[in-house]
């Protein structure tokens, strides 16, 4: 790092040195406390010792169940982020951002949005992850498996400001400010806040740049409560080159793209390789995604004295292209090589309610969702004569791919029902949904399929149940069924050509589970924790097997790959070594295999007993902490085991071990500052090279030579220094 930002450590060292330690205990709770299903969260404490913009999903790594893998160190880069629960890859759960549907969150998404652009990292005060299944409520239509459930600060009841600067290692500079105005003259509070996030790619060329603006309005009426946001993201992200297994023994870990090399790039697309390189998608010039978004929301909560009701309206507008210069369409006789363009366009609009009544023992709720969506694909490409800026929107193409329109119409209905019984001792907890999704898709070219795909089903049960042992000592048990709907978008069912979808329309059937969870959760002084054994049915499973390279965006392949069993053992353990100090650990096992066979082209692929790609049997973590007051630290480390990218399980990736290491100092009142504080980050301490993403490109069936590239390596080690304050 550059001498002035050393400068900001060595004038903070005085001040550490002459901090007085208090006497601060350790706390210790109970995961999951009360829940009759498998839920655990992580409070401000967990995301406020974090990185500054890492993200909030990258923070759930260490809880038992979860796979999360990024290319970046703060876990936002979205062509490379994945998170994986009990062996449900990210579009098999549901993500809400208080209470308002993200979508599935992935890339190229058509119904949602990740969390790092819907809100700063700085202004998320809690994330609840249900490993399983999420309440019966939860506005989702991918939730096969878990819901990770995140919720933002309200405005501080104090006026005030709030800033923070981060400077590390590939030029990585985050600065972020909030206002909050404290009581204003009609009794609400507010806050605006304003992010600045600029970085280079850790290798190759090219920044990762984010610019945000959250804002939050509450009002309080006695017992009532209005509460309302208005979120911007613009986000321009270069993309890291996928690598295959052969790419890495032959090119090394810290292969990219070629540019700023446009002659190697031009040299490469006539077949001219050079340096190892021995075809077409060993490297492109380069990649980028753009993406801007608008998210905003209001919320009613009207409290009686038996009853209570909440009414959420929300809308989200999105604008994104994905740029990738592409050998495979020249623009012209002289330049063999265009830049192609994957272009969304999404405008979703819900409505949210519940009522809730509380009489004698018992507590039911009704309550719906209504959302509509109009979401837009265009696959083009524009001519270049050399190095583009594509910081921009691309305009005017001289050849569409394809173009499709998707309207989606989506409503749920729900009830449910939790009584105590046995003096309290005993929670029971019953409910159902009705849910439908409507797709409704036209294809402008016909390069794509279009058609209509209604998944619908009129009973999604769910039944838990608690029971106290004694003092915290308690188990839980859940059962669960749950839909997944059909997909639009350039990854959904519509993503095959019309005589393929027309083929095996009639017989596709949406996704389904039934998930089960038995569980304790324990407190025995100083040691906490929970224990849980799961098992879940996966059937009709739906799977894109690629084609092609990415590049060059053939039509995928959706098959009906039958059953998934998985079950599996995990646990979490807390223990207060001291008053000052505590010990964090979380151990998985999880088996989830395909049950059958299936047919591609006429030819039967053998996958009956092989492991789910992406799904690792065994992982753990480990973080130990030391706090005591106006000092903290942390070392964590997390093991993640062997993982597959082929349905055959012929090619995968080796377990690996990652450790990061966080320091900081809270110095109190330091120049008319109410409180100042600064962290030292060191993320992947021992500088491990691994494969982090798998499916970067899909999956495939078999490859035996590991020649497909579909994988992203994990940063290597990196430092980040942050200082923040409040006024």
């Amino acid at each position: 790092m550059a001498g002035s930002r050393w400068m900001w450590l060595v004038c903070a060292l005085p001040l550490w040195a002459g901090a007085q330690t208090t006497d601060a205990p350790v706390t210790v709770t109970v995961l999951g406390h009360g829940q009759t299903r498998q839920v655990q969260n992580l409070a401000k404490a967990d995301l406020q010792q974090a990185l500054p913009g890492t993200s909030a999903l990258k923070i759930l790594e260490k809880l038992p169940g979860v796979s999360f893998q990024s290319a970046d160190p703060l876990g936002s880069y979205e062509w490379s982020t994945r998170i994986s629960v009990r062996g449900f890859s990210q579009g098999q759960l549901g993500f809400t951002l208080d209470g308002i549907p993200l979508g599935n969150m992935s890339y190229g998404n058509n119904n949602g949005l990740h969390i790092s652009r819907a809100i700063s990292a700085e202004n998320i005060r809690q994330v609840d992850l249900s490993q399983g299944t999420g309440a019966v409520g939860t506005p989702s239509t991918s939730n096969l498996g878990g819901t990770v459930q995140f919720f933002s600060l309200d405005p501080a009841e104090q006026a005030g400001a709030t800033a923070s600067a981060t400077l590390g290692s590939s030029s990585t500079r985050r600065l972020f400010g909030r206002i909050d105005t404290g009581p204003l003259a009609a009794g609400g509070r507010a806050y605006l806040s304003l992010t600045r996030q600029r970085a280079d790619k850790w290798k190759g060329t090219g920044p990762q740049d984010l610019d945000q603006f959250n804002s939050r309005y509450v009002q309080q009426f006695g017992e009532h409560r209005l509460s309302a946001f208005w979120n911007l993201s613009d986000r321009s992200e270069n993309d890291y080159q996928d690598l295959s297994l052969d790419m890495q023994r032959r090119l090394g870990w810290d292969w990219d793209n070629y540019a700023p090399d446009w002659q190697r790039a031009v040299d490469a697309a006539h077949g001219v390789f050079a340096g190892g390189v021995n075809n077409l998608d060993d490297a492109y010039y380069t990649a980028r995604g753009l993406r801007k978004d608008r998210l905003g929301g209001v919320t009613l909560n009207l409290n009686g004295a038996a009853a209570a009701g909440t009414l959420t309206f929300y809308h989200h507008g999105n604008d994104g292209q994905g740029h990738w210069y592409t050998p495979y369409q020249a623009s012209s006789a002289a330049v063999p090589i265009s830049l192609r363009t994957s272009e969304y366009e999404i405008d979703r609009n819900g409505l949210l309610g519940e009522l809730d009544l509380e009489y004698a023992t018992h507590a039911p709720a009704i309550g719906f969702w209504f959302e509509r969506s109009h979401h837009h694909l265009t696959r083009n490409y524009y001519a270049v004569s050399g190095p583009e800026d594509t910081n921009r929107f691309m305009r005017d193409p001289f050849l569409t791919g394809f173009e499709q329109d998707f309207k989606t119409r989506v409503a749920q209905f729900y009830v449910r029902d939790a009584v105590r019984l046995l003096d309290g001792r005993l929670k029971l907890e019953a409910g159902a949904k009705w849910t439908r999704s409507v797709i409704d898709a036209t294809s402008i070219n016909a390069a794509r399929a279009a058609g209509r795909l209604v998944a619908a089903k009129p009973f999604l049960p769910q039944v838990g149940a608690t029971y106290i042992l004694g003092g915290d000592d308690e188990v839980f048990a859940s059962v669960a069924r749950n839909l997944r709907a059909f997909e639009a978008g350039i990854y959904g069912q519509f993503s095959q050509d019309q005589a393929a979808f027309d083929a095996n329309a009639g017989k596709l059937r949406p996704e389904n589970s039934v998930s089960a969870d038995l569980g304790y959760r324990f407190r025995r002084g100083a040691l906490s924790g929970s224990v849980s054994a799961y098992r879940a049915q996966f059937n009709d499973r739906l799977v894109n097997v690629a084609a092609c390279a990415g590049v060059v965006g053939c039509p995928n392949t959706v098959i009906n790959v039958g059953k998934v069993d998985t079950h599996g053992v995990e646990a979490a353990v807390i223990w207060a070594l001291a008053r000052q100090w505590s010990w964090f650990n979380g151990i998985t096992w999880n088996d989830s295999r395909y049950r059958s066979d299936y047919v591609d082209n006429g030819q039967t692929v053998h996958v009956a007993g092989k492991q789910v790609v992406d799904a690792p049997r065994r992982m753990w973590s480990s973080e130990l902490a030391w706090d005591d007051g106006r000092r903290f630290a942390r070392l964590a480390a997390k093991y993640t085991g062997e993982r597959f990218y082929t349905y055959m399980n012929d090619a995968g990736t080796p377990g690996f071990t990652v450790l990061n290491l966080s320091a900081g100092w809270r110095l109190g009142a330091q120049l008319g500052l109410r409180e100042a504080s600064v962290r030292l980050h060191l993320t992947n301490l021992l500088n491990r090279r691994y494969f982090a993403t798998l499916g970067s490109n899909q999956f495939v069936a078999s490859d035996p030579t590991g020649t497909f590239a579909t994988l992203l390596t994990g940063a290597p080690r990196q430092f980040a220094l942050s200082l923040s304050g409040t006024y």
